[in-house]
């Protein structure tokens, strides 16, 4: 019986078909890049001080009315209290000049009763600026990014069944539309209660519809295109709006604006519902083998080729008996060598992203303009997917991830080793940590398509990737441990990554093998690799062209 890329090879890899699909998908990905880190600047805090409202105080009093606390070995004016307003205009009415004729720690200390005063030295408003958390609502400010990761976490669990239930265009539709509407709509909130509710709902499209986007290409294209697009092309259509981010926000000083850019734009994706296909393998999973016919005679056209008339006449009689068949999360678990896969997959994927997002946060420090910080930020990431590309080219998967990982955790481990004054190469080993994390994370989601059988690849690729995002979850907690030891964060991750290196080696291997389009041929690939490792065989290799 030949396998769907047999089938469809007379299309060829490279055609005018492949290649609308390939960069349609990609530009369909550029604004999860972008909105990916645009809390970065939303949700920034500003240099504040109390509002000090106009009253008849004189110059000396002015400058004296807030106090001065010690930031880092700095004297900065105190960010949430200032000195009881109605007993400093009664002593400036009454002559008295502060620090000779009085002493300021005398005075009793008030809260920002009358609001703040923020620093509009690089941004217009953030919504710290807009909903004032600062100060004893501080706590709203990184509240607000977990209720959105909260959102990509969720999103990421229930779009892979839904995708592999309903098809993958429609998934991938539906969620670029939830993340277009709420962004825009996230403009016009008053309260910061709505403006999170929102926030969550734009989270569960964040990721869905990149994790639809990389399946439905990654089903749709073979042999070498497909390495290409699950590698390079969906990544560096991320990086590619990621980089888009900190020039748009350089330009749009206000929030308000900067999700307006990212929203707006979107409205340009709507006519793709008319081009881009569904997957066949999907239709073909399904049964519904004269769509599936379809949409390849379709491409035939667009390539110029002939098709045959009968393109899956052998499919069909696979299909008859598992066509009605739906399954959900709970195949992942219910079969001992899937459950092993999935788990350690899982594993994986949560290391080498809380890597990346840790490492991504903390390139605050690269440079004081944060403009350029995340510039620099995003920029690494490109020769990181060239990279990854390479390996998924030409290297064993398994191999390539336990070498990402360990790459990623050396730099950590000398990072407490270069000493104070050397910290351009402090920076520059965590940069090439970041490199390698974000090798590896692009790896696994090539990886991850290419392990499983096409009626669990998206129920599997969404729920790694839920697990995952946990580790976006965790960032700002595992940074903050800086407090207790400057670098804590460094060892805790770099002893993550090595631990996680160890039990990738048992993970299966899938480099050049064709992909399963069954649960039995997942079982059936899995068992002759096992057998061959066993006997010191090498597996056989199938040639990708399918």
């Amino acid at each position: 019986m030949k396998n769907y890329g047999d089938a469809v090879a007379f299309l060829g890899q490279w055609g005018r078909f492949q290649q609308a699909v390939f960069f349609l998908l990609c530009a369909s990905i550029m604004p999860n890049g972008f909105g990916a880190f645009t809390l970065v600047f939303m949700n920034d805090i500003p240099s504040h001080h109390c509002r000090v409202p106009e009253s008849n105080l004189t110059e000396e009093w002015l400058t004296s009315v807030i106090p001065l606390t010690e930031v880092n070995g700095k004297q900065e004016l105190s960010k949430c209290s200032r000195y009881r307003l109605d007993v400093v205009r009664n002593l400036s009415a009454r002559g008295f000049i502060p620090h000779k004729d009085i002493n300021l720690s005398d005075i009793e200390l008030e809260g920002c009763v009358d609001g703040w005063v923020y620093s509009k030295d690089i941004y217009q408003s953030t919504i710290v600026t807009e909903f004032d958390l600062v100060c004893t609502e501080q706590w709203k400010q990184p509240f607000t990014s977990t209720i959105f990761f909260v959102g990509v976490l969720l999103g990421s669990f229930f779009s892979g069944p839904l995708s592999d239930r309903f098809g993958r265009k429609p998934v991938l539709f539906a969620t670029m539309a939830a993340q277009t509407i709420f962004t825009f709509l996230s403009v016009f909130t008053t309260t910061w209660i709505w403006f999170i509710i929102l926030l969550f709902i734009n989270g569960l499209g964040q990721i869905s519809n990149f994790v639809a986007a990389l399946v439905l290409g990654a089903e749709i294209f073979t042999g070498n295109v497909r390495v290409l697009y699950s590698s390079m092309g969906t990544c560096c259509g991320f990086a590619v709006g990621y980089m888009l981010l900190p020039l748009c926000a350089y330009f749009l000083r206000d929030w308000k604006s900067l999700l307006l850019a990212l929203s707006v734009p979107c409205v340009a994706y709507i006519p793709l519902w008319w081009i881009l296909p569904e997957s066949p393998r999907w239709l073909l999973s399904q049964g519904r083998i004269a769509e599936a016919e379809a949409v390849v005679k379709m491409a035939a056209k667009w390539n110029k080729v002939q098709a045959p008339s009968n393109i899956f006449e052998c499919n069909s009689v696979e299909k008859t008996d598992t066509q009605k068949e739906h399954y959900n999360v709970f195949d992942l678990l219910r079969h001992s060598r899937i459950r092993t896969t999935t788990l350690l997959l899982c594993f994986v994927l949560f290391t080498l992203i809380t890597g990346y997002y840790c490492l991504s946060f903390n390139t605050s420090q690269l440079h004081t303009d944060p403009y350029i910080s995340c510039f620099i930020s995003a920029l690494v990431e490109i020769p990181a997917y060239a990279s990854s590309f390479i390996a998924l080219r030409y290297f064993p998967r398994r191999l390539s991830i336990i070498v990402s990982l360990i790459a990623g955790a050396v730099p950590l481990y000398l990072i407490p080793l270069v000493p104070e004054h050397l910290s351009s190469l402090s920076l520059t080993l965590e940069m090439v940590s970041k490199y390698s994390f974000t090798t590896g994370a692009s790896l696994m989601f090539a990886y991850t398509t290419e392990l499983y059988p096409t009626v669990l690849r998206n129920t599997a690729t969404g729920t790694t990737t839920t697990i995952s995002r946990m580790g976006s979850c965790i960032t700002p907690f595992l940074l903050s441990l800086s407090v207790h030891y400057k670098y804590l964060p460094y060892v805790i991750l770099a002893t993550l990554a090595v631990v996680t290196a160890i039990s990738a080696y048992f993970l299966p291997e899938s480099f050049k093998l064709p992909l399963p389009e069954t649960i039995e041929q997942m079982h059936e690939r899995q068992r002759k690799i096992h057998l061959c490792n066993k006997r010191n065989i090498s597996p056989v290799s199938l040639d990708d062209s399918r």
